[in-house]
């Protein structure tokens, strides 16, 4: 009996080295501009850019394969910024700037189909076959791929308008170093 457990803690301790070895060994780091890139998109995963989510448009923006403007739902903020932290020349979106918005279920006319909740790529539709559907607002990127499928056209987009919640200051801060410059002189006058 004895034998028996030194013998799988022995192997257990070979199989964790062996692990231990292995993860050192063939570890995979991941490129830090297509994170810092990634972090400035959107995350609606829209497909609207031609690419199936943020995540591959930010590897072929890191790149250098596509421009920076195709992004409709990061607008002309999120243009500005990529190129503020690519050092690239700013360049028009290309596409339609939309409002922010959301998508809204018509419960009267839904038939429960659940096409809507295929479509989803952020899971923002509850509901189940052949029962009313409702959508997550928190959730909902406004990114229109559940339009489509909709068989009895019962989602429609409302643009969402700005209040004490989601209002956001447009302009780019900038950092004040006037102060640092002022701090000599009054620490001589105290």
């Amino acid at each position: 009996m004895l034998l028996a457990i030194a013998i799988m803690a022995l192997g257990a301790v070979v199989l964790g080295a062996a692990l231990g070895y292995a993860s050192i060994k063939f570890k995979v780091e991941g490129d830090p501009l297509v994170d810092k890139i990634d972090a400035i998109l959107p995350q609606t995963q829209c497909g609207q850019c031609g690419f199936p989510g943020c995540k591959p448009y930010a590897e072929a923006i890191a790149k250098g394969e596509v421009d920076i403007n195709l992004c409709p739902p990061g607008g002309m903020e999120g243009v500005q910024r990529l190129a503020d932290l690519l050092g690239r020349e700013v360049k028009p979106l290309d596409a339609e700037e939309k409002p922010k918005q959301i998508a809204i279920i018509d419960e009267n006319t839904c038939i429960g189909c659940t096409l809507c909740i295929q479509a989803c790529p952020v899971d923002a539709i509850v509901g189940a076959a052949k029962q009313m559907h409702t959508i997550i607002a928190g959730q909902c990127t406004g990114c229109e791929l559940c339009l489509p499928p909709c068989p009895v056209e019962c989602i429609r987009m409302e643009a969402i308008g700005e209040n004490i919640d989601n209002w956001k200051w447009k302009y780019p801060v900038v950092e004040i170093k006037a102060a640092d410059a002022a701090r000599p002189a009054i620490k001589e006058a105290a």
